[in-house]
């Protein structure tokens, strides 16, 4: 199988990945304020979503702990397959089927039994989100496996990466024509819970079908530096995470500007609904983001070969910081929502890279460090850092609907009132801004893993590790 075939299939697994992440990340907290409680009794429905919104906080909160663990069984699985696939192709069933019935009220439960409802919801969000969890640090653990060349990671991350902007980028632009196409009653442009189960259908199969190419069409490479003389025990695990300070301060910018760039990105539907009044609009922004994002992917090799990692994570911060004034002065203006909107967008898939190539890189920083190599235990903290700003953000969202009157089927833009509205922008755009610049400078001031000194690194395990290893 040549690379160009294998890098393709790697693409479409992460392109029905990030589909589906955003399926978690976005739509479905638009789904529980907009769809799922809608008793005649707004206090009910209130109080019901900031129960859902709590749940999700503290499953997905906890289940931080869980990773490394998930990570460290993958990096002791062995089968013909490889690490990575089994975990990919099971993960990926499991956490689509779980997340469709979450897209429903499980039977009526929402409305009839409350405390059953959450006791059932909490089951299955917690069986779809370790399932998407193993998933998730699988596909992405994959890279570190494939080569050791930074400049080789960054092609194969590219493929990577323009397949997961496709499908991040593909939801925004079907998800409002898919809710409303199966929905009986369009409910100012937020539909019905049938549309929304249907979109929920859709995205979990289109994921599946990535997982199951990603499988077929991809191949572990083995390698004498990948060999450990022995395993990371379960004890272990959390010790050799605090140890590669590299990781943590990567992971620790990541986290502050994922918190940031999460607020807007799931606060998008909410202002086409709610502050320009008009939903259809909203798949114009899904088709600008696929256009810029896949452009900015594709040149990402060329642009750090020309600035180098760092100088292109200050360039695009510099760029999302423009963009958020330019959308916070917008207001009812659709070319200049676009145009703001857009061009936040535009940067996120070359911080993603930049961040995930770092990341990877520490692979190896620390099995110089400490003497033995953890992929997937490391490389799961990326996905980990996601689903805690996810986490945060989910809940941030969540409260906030309910605080400036966008949560129920019956809202529209003209209810919001003026004092509503100012506090929505203020949690969407005010504190947004201020993340960016923390993690700009925590960026700047503590990482240090450069391309040339992971190239010093790989030389020296080259030169070390098999006489070290045996």
């Amino acid at each position: 199988m040549s690379k160009f075939l294998s890098r393709v299939a790697y693409a479409c697994g992460t392109f029905g990945h990030d589909f589906f992440y955003a399926m978690i990340g976005t739509y479905f907290m638009i789904f529980v304020t907009s769809n799922l409680f809608n008793t005649e009794n707004t206090s009910y429905n209130e109080y019901m979503i900031g129960l859902v919104t709590t749940v999700i906080l503290v499953i997905r909160v906890a289940e931080l702990f869980i990773d490394p663990f998930i990570g460290n069984t993958i990096d002791k699985t062995k089968t013909r397959w490889g690490k990575f696939k089994p975990w990919v192709l099971s993960g990926a069933v499991i956490a689509a089927v779980t997340l469709a019935i979450l897209f429903t009220d499980i039977g009526g439960l929402a409305e009839t039994s409350p405390v059953m409802y959450l006791v059932v919801f909490a089951i299955l969000y917690i069986i779809m989100d370790v399932f998407y969890s193993a998933k998730d640090v699988a596909i992405w653990s994959m890279i570190p496996a494939l080569s050791f060349d930074s400049r080789e990671r960054e092609i194969t991350a590219t493929y990577a990466r323009i397949g997961s902007v496709f499908g991040g980028q593909l939801v925004t632009i079907i998800v409002i024509p898919i809710v409303l196409a199966f929905s009986k009653n369009s409910n100012g442009g937020a539909g019905d819970a049938t549309g929304w189960f249907a979109f929920a259908a859709i995205g979990g199969l289109i994921a599946t079908a990535g997982a199951i190419i990603l499988g077929i069409g991809t191949k572990e490479h083995a390698s004498a530096l990948r060999e450990n003389k022995t395993d990371t025990s379960f004890s272990q695990v959390f010790s050799v995470l605090m140890k590669n300070d590299q990781l943590l301060w990567i992971a620790f910018a990541y986290l502050i500007f994922g918190l940031g760039q999460n607020l807007i990105n799931n606060f998008n539907l909410y202002y086409f609904i709610y502050v320009l009044g008009d939903s259809s609009q909203f798949s114009f922004l899904g088709v600008i983001n696929v256009i810029i994002g896949l452009m900015a992917v594709a040149l990402f090799p060329s642009l750090t070969k020309k600035f180098s990692r760092r100088k292109l994570f200050f360039y695009s911060i510099a760029i999302m910081l423009i963009a958020i004034v330019i959308y916070y002065f917008a207001g009812q203006n659709v070319y200049l929502t676009l145009l703001g909107a857009g061009l936040f967008a535009l940067p996120q898939p070359l911080i993603f890279l930049v961040v995930l190539m770092t990341i990877t890189d520490t692979v190896e920083y620390g099995q110089l460090k400490l003497g033995h190599r953890d992929e997937a235990l490391v490389l799961c903290v990326r996905p980990l850092i996601d689903k805690l700003g996810g986490a945060i953000t989910s809940a941030i969202v969540g409260f906030t609907a309910v605080w400036v009157g966008m949560s129920g089927n019956k809202v529209t833009a003209a209810s919001i009132t003026p004092e509503n509205l100012l506090n929505f922008q203020l949690i969407m755009f005010a504190i947004p801004f201020v993340l960016l610049i923390i993690a700009t400078f925590i960026y700047k001031a503590k990482v240090k893993l450069t391309e040339e000194k992971h190239a010093e690194i790989v030389k020296e395990l080259e030169r070390t590790w098999g006489k070290d290893n045996k």
